[in-house]
Formats: C-alpha cells, structure tokens, sequence
C-alpha cells in the first residue's frame, strides 16, 4: 500500500522531541508506518482505532495523527470532528483507500493537513508529517505566547486595565483622562507602567495584546 521511493529525506522539526501517531485498523500498514518514521529517527505511538487512541495518554510534544479514515463504526472525519471537541490539536494527515473529491475537501476544511490516497509514496507521507509538525510547533508556540501574556496581564492593576481598555479603543490619553475622571499625567502614569508590564513599545502592538486576550471595547 505505500511505494517505497529512492531518497528519503528527514523531517526538519527535531525527531527525538516529536511523535507521529499512526491509527489504521491494519497491522500491516500500522507496521510499514511505524518502520519508515522509525528508520528516520522518528518516535511512533500505534493504535488499531480511534477508541484506542482515546483511551491512551498522549505525550505533551508536537506532534501529528497519521489516520485512516474508515474503521468500523466510525469514520476518520467524524474522528477528526471528535478530537478537536476534547481539544485535541494534533494535526492530522488523512490516509484512504476509498476517498472522494468531498471527502478531502471537508477534511482539509476541519484543519487536516493532507488527505494521501494509497497507495502513496514514501516521501509524500513523510512531507505531509513533517508540514504537520511544524505547523503543530507553531500552534504550541502560539499557544504559549498566549499563555505569557495572560500572566502579564494579570500583573495591571484594575486602573491599569481600564486605561489599556480605553487607548487600544482609540482614544488619546486626554480622552481616556476625562472618562476616568483622572489627570492627564496620571493616565500616562499609568499607560506608561502598563506597556512596561505587558512589554509592548507601540500601540499597534498593545491592540494586537488586547485583541488576543479577548477583551471588551468600551
């Protein structure tokens, strides 16, 4: 089900700080994939189906889901729907022996990384798992980004954060001074100390922090 292919290039992401899970419900395609991601270095987790994989703890690393996408009672998109309400982000490349035009196209609409027909080649498989762990880097990254900035913001004092509330809305700090009902030099006190705390230097930047953190124009 997989042709083999003359060069075989390692993934760029770093293989002994990522996983490729593979769940296909046939020990032998479960076996190929586990000895080609292997043979570049890479660590593999095997499950039979998708109940397998949900009952298992996941390790915390970037990482993808090479998943077939029949199983008896369930199918690979209706996994896909599934994984991402329990906030499982792995990305997934999809492979498929009976897959159709709108079958890859809501695949790839739900976030899949790529919908491989088998039989496929060596290397198209592993450049879809390696795009699918950087991508899942980059969403780990983001995430911790995201993270940082909740624990600075948390450190604003309410004033503080009544200030960024009112600036990121557009208002200049004689503005943001008569809705407070404070002094001009005291809301740049207060901006001032603020940018410092959430480690922004623009403005354009502060309203990029504030759209990330969710918060409520005024």
């Amino acid at each position: 089900m997989i042709r083999q292919t003359v060069r075989k290039m390692a993934p760029a992401p770093d293989p002994a700080s990522t996983i490729v899970i593979i769940v296909d419900d046939d020990p032998t395609i479960r076996g190929a994939l586990d000895s080609l991601f292997r043979s570049i270095g890479m660590e593999t987790m095997l499950f039979g189906s998708p109940t397998e994989l949900v009952k298992s703890q996941l390790p915390d690393v970037p990482g993808c889901i090479v998943l077939d996408v029949r199983f008896p009672g369930i199918n690979g998109l209706d996994f896909q729907a599934h994984l991402a309400s329990q906030g499982i982000g792995f990305p997934i490349v999809f492979m498929t022996g009976h897959g159709d035009i709108p079958m890859s196209v809501r695949a790839m609409k739900a976030g899949a990384v790529d919908f491989l027909a088998k039989p496929f080649r060596e290397q198209d498989l592993i450049d879809a798992v390696t795009a699918a762990i950087e991508r899942d880097q980059q969403r780990r990254g983001q995430i911790a980004a995201l993270r940082d900035l909740r624990v600075r913001y948390e450190t604003l004092t309410q004033r503080e954060r009544e200030v960024m509330t009112h600036v990121v809305a557009g208002l200049m700090n004689k503005q943001v001074a008569g809705v407070l009902g404070l002094s001009e030099i005291t809301v740049k006190i207060h901006r001032s100390n603020m940018m410092r705390k959430l480690q922004v230097r623009s403005l354009a930047d502060l309203v990029r922090h504030a759209q990330s953190l969710g918060l409520p124009r005024p």
